[in-house]
Order: structure tokens, then sequence, then C-alpha cells
């Protein structure tokens, strides 16, 4: 019976690419050119925050140039895809464009890529919105990428482990010690959650990581909480060569 209607629903919705509308075989995936066209990360990359970088590895860490600048105040980092081309359309159809079932499948993505960062026992949390923007906007495209991160992984989720204190503006165009100073007393752990991260390993989940201020701010609250390491997986990543 469950065969006969599954059968049917797929007569009346056959599955669709995610990237451009044209049927699939599965749902939730992406057609050869999509597939193509979408730049997963891969090779060599920096072990800070997934940024992809030339050359092999040689047995000792690698960290790209902005690592190095400004060093990160979490252990290690990951990326599934650079910011650019389709990743970034499909980015912003899943934070602006009402498309939240883009979350499943990129969350897929991110426990690939972040498959070397899961610890047992671990506690996965987004980096959290502020209330008059989750309003606005409906849901927090990162809390929905943890919560089937966590689906996903088998891990904990504590979608509101971190409160956005302040509404900080848009910080498109300014430089990293701009973000640092704007986001520098916007978010803290929310005050009947921290407990739970006390002497345990929390995995920082967002969409997109450009300078990395907004997730230095998290892992900073994180640690200031009592929480052990800090590691942070990225749906994408701003690289400069991008």
């Amino acid at each position: 019976m469950w065969n006969r209607i599954q059968t049917a629903v797929e007569l009346i919705y056959p599955p669709r690419c995610l990237g451009c509308g044209d049927l699939v075989t599965s749902d939730f995936g992406l057609c050869g050119p999509c597939w193509r066209d979408t730049p997963f990360i891969g090779g060599t990359i920096c072990e800070s925050c997934g940024t992809p970088l030339p050359g092999d590895t040689d047995g000792h860490r690698i960290e790209c140039d902005d690592c190095m600048t400004t060093p990160r105040p979490w252990k290690d980092g990951r990326a599934a895809l650079l910011y650019t081309g389709r990743a970034r359309r499909m980015i912003l159809a899943l934070k602006h464009g009402d498309r939240p079932e883009l979350a499943r499948p990129s969350a897929l993505w991110m426990a690939q890529a972040g498959e070397d960062l899961l610890r047992q026992g671990m506690l996965i949390a987004p980096v959290p919105l502020h209330w008059s923007r989750l309003v606005k906007r409906r849901y927090n495209q990162s809390a929905l990428l943890a919560q089937h991160l966590g689906r996903e992984t088998g891990l904990a989720v504590c979608p509101d482990l971190l409160i956005r204190t302040q509404r900080t503006p848009v910080l498109d165009g300014k430089t990293t010690t701009e973000r640092a100073e704007t986001l520098s007393q916007a978010i803290a752990p929310h005050p009947k959650r921290r407990h739970r991260m006390a002497a345990r390993d929390v995995l920082l989940v967002d969409d997109v990581m450009t300078s990395g201020a907004t997730l230095a701010a998290c892992a900073r609250a994180c640690l200031d909480a009592g929480a052990n390491h800090i590691f942070v997986l990225t749906l994408a990543r701003v690289a400069k060569d991008a």
C-alpha cells in the first residue's frame, strides 16, 4: 500500500532538480549539469575554515592567509561549497527565497564535508538570528541546517543555545575589524541553555562564512560559558579567488 501511495505521489509531483527544476531520478537531488556546476570543496583545504588551497598536504596543519592573520577562537572548521555561481544562488534561495526544502540536501553535503569534525557527545548549535529578523524571515536558515545535520549525524541539536542580544546592521562591505567590533557584544548564551555546553564540544553551524567574525563571536560566547572545544561547519565559504 505504501509503495502504491509513493508511486502516486511521484506521478503527481515528480522529483525535480534543486538547481534548475528539471526532472531527476530522486528527491532532493541535482541533475548532471547542475552537479557539475556546483562548486563543491575538495582536495587541500585550510583546516581552520575549510577554504580550498593549492598544493598537497604534507602532514602538518595547513591554514589560509586569513586564518593565519586572524587566529580563530575555534579548533577546526569546514565548508561544503564555495560561495559562488550556482551555490550562491541556492544559498540565497534558502536564505531569502522561501526555499527551506534546500536545507535537507545541504545538510547532507555539510555532514560529508565535516565528517572529521564530529565527536561523540558533541552538541550542534546554529548561529542565531535577532528576533526581529526571525519574525521578518519566518525561519533561521542556519537552524534548519543544524536540525537536518543533527538528523543526519545523530548528534544532539540545541537551536537556541545562543541568542542575539542586539540587532546588528548588515555586515556587507565592512572590514574584518569593523565586523568584529559590531558583533563584540551582540551574541550571548541563552541563560536557560548554557548548562548544556559545559565541558562539551560544540559544533557551530552557519550558511556562509565570510570574514568569520560572526562565528568568532559565537565561539567566544560558548567558550565563556564553559564549552570544551568549538568547531565550525558552514554550507559555503567565501574565498578571495571566488
